[in-house]
């Protein structure tokens, strides 16, 4: 079926190349990744008087007397700054200052994501220690702590030794200590498995830069010999008596030996820590270590050894690689933005050894952790187990921050270094589990299961639209799914080359065309036999499979050649609505089906229904679409919260509406006694846990609900419109309820970000019911 060229959507979805879809996300709609917004109310004229002249000269003078206050006043209690030189970008070395920017806008919005931490990124003109320390300490007064960042070594060393003398705040260099921290909590884990201690393993790194002297140091301060540690870099062994490319860092660990490579101490090694170049690892040299070896192969994008090769020279070998496709990835994100976030609540005036080593030891402990109900259900129901291919959280874990941040903010406490130490410390968990449910993250778990779960084949009605197009190539790129796709060979093949787009129909996907497809006369048939007795004439279904690619694409799905579909992008709701529900039908027991819609905002996650499919629901039928919204909510690791909204508040009106839905909450508590849903009552006692119990303090409802359920389709649909426009949310859905099959109607105004939201959670979907979805590790 032919479709109009669509308005692209290049801002949100990856572009042809990489490199190309990196610049326009940089430059559109705005240039740069942060912003600055007020967080007080600047409405009139006494709000600006309060919030600067004459009103600030309050706040002034109390942090005059006492420094303390200004965690109290301003935001410095909760403002870190990344700093770089520029002098060790990523992977592209010395490129300066300026062109380091975008890294530390990046790193400052992982900050933001992850912890609620505010950050500056600050790029200094500093190439010498000096001028660092010098530019560096001066920026105390602005600051809660200092995040240095991409800085070389052996300066970075230096600099933040004479930084962390001078300075009364938290400073930290996490190329050395954030990779520190979760190798070593890796190694515990690892010896633990293989029945070693730390005290008499035998560690032999590649590498001898930042990172890999930071993890080793942190290995000695957790009981390693240093003895046992064999350091290897670009000149061979670091030895007594070297004297090319040695300094006094790499030289703790130079060895009284003969011997000169990596070749020569390999054998009997226990842990093997690469942070160098890939292929330096031969499978020879691993076939010589120790009973269970530990194998972190750290180098990007490839590894000193891949682990197929590892696993096949060593079956008894634990791998772990900095790459997210294989189990065990090291990655910085686990532990950097929660250590600073215990630092800052405490009011740390440094990060030292034993916060580092709680840090270590809390990451090593959640590894081992039996996960909780809801964890469980963020890892698509089969959570991973404490192994070898389970040594480090994974970085979709969300309990990261629940025990990392009290970690560390105990362990600055109990070292004396918190000018601020938490009195409550359940209070302080409670208080970071209500952020990592309004953080956003919430698309994370699923896109890591979809990537987990065996390939899955979507198929998509719209084909020829670019935003499919484009999600098509997220798809593959990410190994979420196996598209196929709905369209007329000449006209995909042409608005491809039009995009840009490398993917190819036949290489890449696989295409239907609606024109002339061998297996036209098999879905006429069974679109007869489907249909037939619903008005559907052989005549009209011959027009229907030849004109209508939703049609096509769910009896592709029928017969068994695709696991999920995706359709809607053009045309009418309904028109999309009816041909599903024909087709794909209803699952078992399901009554009617049903739409829900998530809104991700600042203000956290919210699912409202019914957004699109019945106009004005039975309280039976609200009742049946909650327990079906309430199951998906499930999918996504959160314990739903239902409110059943009314312009009635707990009894206020006795209007049908009102009486409806105070029927449909009776109808629940029967049915599913063990959800947490009340009602009926207004949106702002929903929402407000404290408004609620003023009004009707016996509500069974615990909390905020993050399930809103209204009284008929008009409601649902305006205010969902009017929140997701007037809040800039991000709208994930419509997620369609109670087929038989998985099967997505989306809506024209989509954009092919949202296409590849909504093909990860149909992929999820489908491994559930087929029961090939797998943890994420």
């Amino acid at each position: 079926m032919q479709q109009e060229d669509q308005t692209p959507d290049q801002a949100s979805t990856p572009t042809p190349s990489l490199e190309d879809a990196a610049l326009f996300f940089h430059k559109y709609p705005r240039p740069g990744k942060l912003e600055i917004q007020a967080t007080k109310p600047l409405g009139n004229q006494r709000d600006l008087a309060l919030a600067y002249s004459p009103g600030v000269a309050a706040p002034c003078l109390a942090i005059a007397d006492d420094a303390g206050k200004a965690a109290e006043y301003t935001a410095r209690g909760n403002l870190v700054a990344v700093v770089s030189n520029g002098t060790a970008v990523l992977g592209l070395g010395n490129i300066g200052p300026l062109a380091s920017k975008p890294v530390m806008e990046g790193k400052a919005v992982l900050f933001k994501k992850f912890a609620a931490i505010d950050v500056f990124d600050i790029e200094i003109d500093a190439p010498d220690i000096d001028r660092m320390v010098d530019v560096i300490s001066a920026l105390e007064p602005t600051f809660g702590g200092i995040n240095l960042e991409d800085i070389k070594a052996p300066e970075c060393f230096e600099v933040e030794a004479r930084l962390r003398e001078k300075m009364n705040i938290p400073v930290f260099h996490d190329d050395q200590h954030g990779t520190a921290i979760i190798v070593a909590a890796a190694v515990l884990n690892g010896l633990e498995l293989a029945g070693k201690r730390i005290e008499d393993a035998k560690i032999v790194t590649s590498g001898a830069g930042a990172a890999a002297l930071a993890c080793l140091n942190l290995l000695v301060s957790l009981g390693a010999k240093r003895e046992n540690i064999w350091v290897n870099d670009i000149e061979g062994l670091v030895y007594e008596g070297r004297e090319n490319l040695m300094d006094r860092w790499k030289a703790a660990y130079a060895q009284n030996t003969d011997k000169r490579n990596l070749t020569d101490v390999i054998p009997g090694a226990d842990v093997f820590l690469g942070l160098s170049a890939a292929g330096v690892l031969k499978p020879e040299c691993l076939k010589e270590m120790a009973e269970k070896p530990l194998i972190l192969a750290l180098a990007n994008p490839e590894p000193e050894i891949m682990p197929d090769v590892a696993r096949a020279a060593r079956p008894d070998a634990m791998i772990c690689t900095g790459r997210s496709d294989f189990p065990n990835q090291v990655n910085n994100v686990l532990c950097f933005p929660y250590i600073f976030r215990g630092a800052l609540d405490a009011g740390a005036t440094t990060i030292n050894e034993e916060m580092k080593a709680a840090a270590v030891r809390a990451i090593a402990q959640l590894a081992r952790e039996e996960p909780s109900e809801v964890a469980a259900r963020a890892y698509s129901g089969e959570t991973p187990v404490f192994g070898p291919d389970y040594l480090i959280p994974s970085p979709f874990d969300r309990r990261l921050i629940l025990r990392i941040a009290p970690a560390v903010a105990k362990a600055a406490a109990d070292s004396g270094v918190a000018l601020r130490p938490i009195e409550d410390m359940d209070a302080y968990v409670d208080r970071l589990n209500r952020f990592v449910f309004r953080s956003g993250l919430v698309m994370k778990p699923v896109f890591a299961q979809a990537q987990n779960a065996a390939t899955k084949r979507v198929v998509f009605a719209d084909g020829e639209d670019e935003r499919v197009l484009r999600a098509a190539q997220v798809v593959l790129e990410d190994r979420i799914a196996h598209p196929i796709l709905i369209g007329r060979p000449e006209v995909v093949e042409s608005r491809l080359k039009r995009f840009g787009l490398k993917i190819r129909p036949g290489e890449d996907f696989e295409l239907i065309n609606p024109e002339n497809d061998p297996r036209y006369r098999d879905y006429v048939d069974l679109c007869v036999r489907l249909v037939g007795r619903r008005g559907v004439t052989p005549d009209a279904a011959k027009v229907l499979v030849r004109t209508n690619n939703t049609v096509i694409a769910a009896l592709a799905m029928q017969r068994g050649e695709a696991d999920a579909m995706i359709c809607g992008l053009e045309g009418r709701y309904e028109r999309h609505l009816r041909h599903v529900r024909l087709i794909v039908g209803l699952e078992e027991g399901a009554q009617e089906l049903s739409a829900l819609s998530m809104l991700i905002s600042q203000r956290g996650v919210t699912f409202f229904t019914d957004t699109y499919v019945t106009v004005d629901p039975s309280a039976e039928e609200i009742a049946e679409m909650t327990i079906l919204a309430a199951r998906e909510i499930a999918r996504f690791g959160i314990e739903p919260k239902a409110a059943l909204l009314s312009h009635s508040n707990f009894g206020s009106r006795d209007s049908d509406p009102a009486v409806k839905m105070r029927k449909a909450t009776a109808i629940l508590h029967s049915m599913a006694p063990d959800l947490c849903v009340d009602g009926e009552m207004h949106s702002d006692a929903a929402l407000d846990a404290g408004l609620r119990d003023r009004v009707y303090p016996n509500s069974v409802l615990n909390g905020e609900a993050n399930l809103l359920v209204f009284p008929n389709l008009d409601s649902a649909n305006i205010t969902l419109n009017a929140v997701k426009t007037m809040t800039d949310a991000l709208h994930v859905g419509p997620i369609l309820l109670g087929t038989a099959k998985p099967a997505h109607i989306l809506t024209p105004s989509v954009t092919s970000r949202g296409v590849v939201n909504m093909t990860a959670l149909a992929v999820v979907e489908a491994a559930q019911r087929d029961g090939t979805a797998t943890a994420t590790g």
